[in-house]
């Protein structure tokens, strides 16, 4: 499986947001309660699998909802959960939530965006 990064500080956060200036950031933002986020995650799992082009980051929405809503603010996308947020240069440039996360929808966002120089 590819390497999925926690996001478990506000350091954290700077760093997802400073290396989508470098590469895209799929960040996913994880209920552990719940089955939707659950079934979605799963797709994350296969996406983050799949992809060498992509940082894929997760936090966990109750256990880290300070950060889960300093986020919102920062890419100004509001909350949702689950939710994945395609950031390029700190921005969202998509975003879906709920049972509109599948594998097939990840992989077709990171077509729309141009390779970041």
């Amino acid at each position: 499986m590819g390497t999925i990064l926690q996001c478990q500080s506000e350091d954290d956060v700077q760093r997802l947001l400073r290396e989508s200036s470098e590469r895209p950031v799929m960040l996913f933002k994880h209920s552990t309660r719940c089955p939707i986020s659950a079934a979605a995650k799963r797709h994350f799992d296969q996406f983050a699998a799949r992809t060498e082009d992509v940082t894929c980051w997760v936090v966990l929405v109750i256990e880290h909802r300070p950060l889960s809503q300093q986020l919102a603010r920062e890419v100004g996308v509001s909350h949702q959960s689950p939710q994945v947020i395609l950031l390029v240069n700190g921005q969202s440039v998509w975003n879906t939530s709920h049972g509109l996360i599948t594998e097939s929808a990840l992989l077709q966002a990171v077509t729309i965006i141009q390779p970041v120089a």
